[in-house]
């Protein structure tokens, strides 16, 4: 059965390191502009000349390495901080003294913060705190005093380091979260798929076999205990808690993946038609015969076709329910209504009924009938299932869908 795989990335950090990429760019072409409207002012102007030959090169050569986490390694980070650590002790020698005293920037300027700005996106606030410690340090040294402006700009590169690196942490386990949410969401429908199809097929030939092997007694009825025994075991397992998900994210610098299998087949083994709308009338006709009465309008009754494939399955297990609760000489009623803003199919018997609270006890028994075959299918297609029985009058089944739902749980598969 062809299967496809369905990837989606969820990340907060690339967009952090695209702006990154371009901060460390503008500023870069800044240090280099305000070196420029001050050449005449440098008494070495070669030794500013000759750094910002190597800081442009090693800018615009590495930005690969600030596309996300992966790219940006220890090594990297390492150069980097001391390319910018090296800036900031050569500024003395290719400035005066009485600029510096003044304040003046120092030769990588502002592009060392977008150095100690990666160490926050890759490590979180702690490498933060280091990296702007190591500036701090070169800053001091620079000016040879802690004047104000120096510690000014020291506390800032701190606290907005530091601060960017909680946040990206504080993102990173909120995306591992929200990934874990949906994988076990999807594995949730998966099984409520698996038993809904199960219960179609399985547990009511297992059913089948223990009645017709105690009505024929001998050897078939040991074999009709087994079937028993059997579709017990297998109700428990269905009906059981979750399966814990191994789905987990490869690879944390592309954000929190989850991967879910969609099915490109139906339960017939066929392709599935995405050409356009199916008429349901055609899916329940199948289900006319001696004792089950079809009513239907005469138009087309046009439904997506993963919508219609589980409304029609839905009625299947109504009549099911009908047939095994009801007895074989049971009458069941089809009726469909294509009403402007929803179809409406019900489903009717003349049966004993259903006795109050049958169905809470069936569902903890793990009798999924009701409970998923008929209301879970209903619910993956944004519709809704109301049953209304009375001992002794039958039973009815009222299944809606809206007319033109919204991507739904089924058609997301």
């Amino acid at each position: 059965m062809p299967r496809r795989e369905r990837v989606m990335r969820m990340s907060v950090e690339l967009p952090l390191w695209r702006a990154l990429a371009g901060y460390r760019v503008l500023t870069m072409l800044y240090a280099v502009g305000l070196f420029a409207t001050a050449y005449d002012r440098f008494p070495r102007p070669w030794v500013a000349v000759a750094y910002y030959c190597v800081l442009c090169v090693w800018t615009l050569a590495t930005l690969p390495r600030v596309a996300s986490a992966a790219s940006c390694t220890k090594r990297f980070l390492a150069v980097d901080l001391a390319l910018a650590v090296t800036g900031i002790l050569l500024t003395p020698l290719a400035d005066t003294h009485a600029r510096i005293a003044d304040g003046g920037p120092t030769l990588p300027s502002i592009w060392t913060a977008g150095s100690v700005l990666a160490f926050a996106l890759k490590g979180g606030w702690r490498w933060a705190a280091l990296a702007s410690t190591a500036v701090a340090v070169a800053n001091l040294i620079e000016r040879g005093s802690p004047a104000r402006d120096t510690v000014h700009n020291v506390i800032l590169v701190w606290v907005a380091s530091i601060a960017i690196g909680y946040v990206v942490e504080v993102a990173r386990a909120s995306e591992r979260t929200l990934a874990r949410a949906l994988e076990i969401e999807a594995a949730t429908r998966e099984r409520e798929r698996l038993a809904r199809d199960i219960h179609d097929g399985v547990l009511q030939v297992l059913a089948m076999v223990q009645r017709r092997g105690a009505v024929i007694g001998g050897e078939a009825a040991e074999l009709g205990r087994l079937a028993g025994e059997q579709e017990a075991a297998l109700r428990t397992l269905v009906s059981g808690g979750l399966v814990p998900v191994s789905r987990v994210s490869q690879d944390a610098a592309e954000g929190a993946v989850v991967r879910m299998v969609d099915d490109e087949t139906d339960e017939d083994g066929e392709e599935r038609d995405r050409s356009g709308p199916v008429d349901l009338r055609s899916l329940l006709a199948r289900w006319a015969g001696s004792r089950v009465s079809l009513a239907e309008p005469g138009a087309p009754v046009l439904l997506p076709p993963a919508v219609a494939r589980e409304m029609a399955a839905a009625v299947g297990a109504a009549l099911d329910n009908v047939r095994r609760h009801a007895g074989e000489d049971a009458w069941a009623w089809i009726l469909v209504e294509d009403e402007p803003e929803c179809v409406l199919v019900t489903v009717r018997d003349d049966g004993p009924g259903i006795p109050e609270g049958r169905l809470a006890q069936a569902e903890g028994e793990g009798r999924l009938g009701v409970a998923q075959a008929i209301k879970g299918r209903l619910r993956d297609i944004g519709g809704t299932a109301e049953l209304v029985s009375v001992p002794g009058q039958g039973t009815e089944v009222e299944l809606k869908v809206p007319r033109n739902p919204k991507k739904t749980k089924a058609e997301s598969r």
